[in-house]
């Protein structure tokens, strides 16, 4: 008997992992795989552990963890959820900073860029784009505990869906080459090289960068002290520490993000300045960006204060936004262009020298995961 040309059959392979999907038009079955991925034991360390297991765009992992930790500065072990949140967590450097210490957290690839979540003694993550599992405890380098979790997994296949092209809209060289290629400070002195655009809607920008893990930082110390306060209250890491007023297009930044990590950020930090535009590209709105990577604290040149030190290579902040933004899932494209008059070296409104290709990112949102 013939087959039916619109009756197929998908066979997808995950390592020891065999799974065959059979699609009829307009109904795609996802296809549960328990017990057919390898089981692990985790060990109490901060070491980011593989799984083994892919994951392709719009698969769902489930993860259940068992067992227990005795930490040696705790009074009673703890589940794969983990202790209770106390103000001396507010000093420990942890993968999800807002999670109990010691428990099972998760990262769908191996970047930096890509952002952990919780696990706990249960749970359930989509992945927004393709990349593997790794799971870890969530506890600081210094942190010393014995026994281990045992850790099962099942893995839902997505469904199916055509492939679809995405067209974006060129940008124009003229459109670049009529951005300042630097922020100044609010005496005019040059500051940090523009190393990236965004090009959607507001709800969109702010959606991604939530998907990503930034947060708005502060506007001025009196509302870092009063958001200092309700943080310690609420035994939560305080990351949105102050961010100093730069300019673009003749006003101060529209907004100010940094990543949401635990307390070290008051010396290190992914963060940047945002502004809006004075042109759209084909309606959109476009968003001007300048990222830099906080490494430690340095003496101000201008006034002989103590300022952030950056990482001199602004370009690798500058490809952790585009990493960090396109694992949301959010994201239409990525691409690079280059000013005709680029900044290839140059000194920091404060004193600090920076190096760069001289290109710039540019990152396309949908603002749909």
């Amino acid at each position: 008997m013939a087959l039916d040309p619109l009756f197929w059959t998908q066979i997808v392979i995950y390592e020891e992992v065999t799974v065959i999907r059979t699609l009829l038009p307009a109904v795609f079955l996802s296809v549960s795989l328990w017990a057919q991925i390898p089981e692990l034991d985790l060990q109490p360390s901060s070491d980011w552990i593989d799984t083994g297991v892919d994951m392709a765009a719009g698969d769902t992992i489930k993860v259940t963890a068992t067992g227990t930790l005795q930490y040696s500065n705790a009074r009673q072990p703890n589940g794969p959820e983990g202790l209770p949140r106390a103000f001396t967590d507010l000093v420990r450097a942890m993968h999800v900073n807002d999670a109990g210490r010691g428990s099972v957290v998760g990262r769908i690839g191996s970047s930096d860029a890509d952002r952990p979540f919780l696990i706990g003694a249960q749970g359930e993550r989509r992945a927004a784009v393709a990349g593997r599992l790794f799971v870890s405890v969530n506890q600081g380098s210094k942190d010393t505990a014995s026994g281990s979790y045992h850790l099962k997994f099942e893995l839902t296949a997505a469904p199916v869906a055509a492939k679809k092209d995405v067209r974006v809209p060129a940008f124009p060289q003229d459109r670049i080459d009529s951005i300042p290629r630097r922020v100044s400070d609010p005496n005019d002195a040059p500051g940090d090289r523009v190393n990236f655009i965004l090009i959607g809607s507001e709800d969109q920008m702010k959606a991604v960068l939530k998907a990503a893990g930034w947060v708005i930082v502060d506007k001025n110390q009196k509302d870092a002290v009063l958001a200092g306060l309700i943080a310690s209250i609420s035994k939560e890491a305080y990351v949105t520490m102050p961010m100093s007023e730069l300019r673009l297009f003749g006003r101060p930044q529209d907004y100010g993000y940094a990543q949401g990590d635990p307390i070290r950020v008051v010396a290190s930090r992914h963060h940047f300045r945002i502004w809006k535009a004075p042109f759209d590209l084909e309606g959109q709105t476009v968003w001007v960006g300048a990222g830099t990577h906080d490494v430690g604290f340095a003496r101000d040149q201008r006034n002989n204060g103590i300022t952030h030190k950056i990482d001199p290579n602004t370009d690798g902040e500058r490809d952790f936004i585009r990493d960090n933004l396109t694992q949301t899932g959010m994201v239409a494209k990525t691409d690079y262009i280059t000013p005709s008059d680029p900044i290839l070296t140059a000194k920091t409104a404060t004193g600090e020298e920076f190096s760069s290709d001289g290109r710039t990112l540019l990152v396309y949102l949908s603002g749909t995961q």
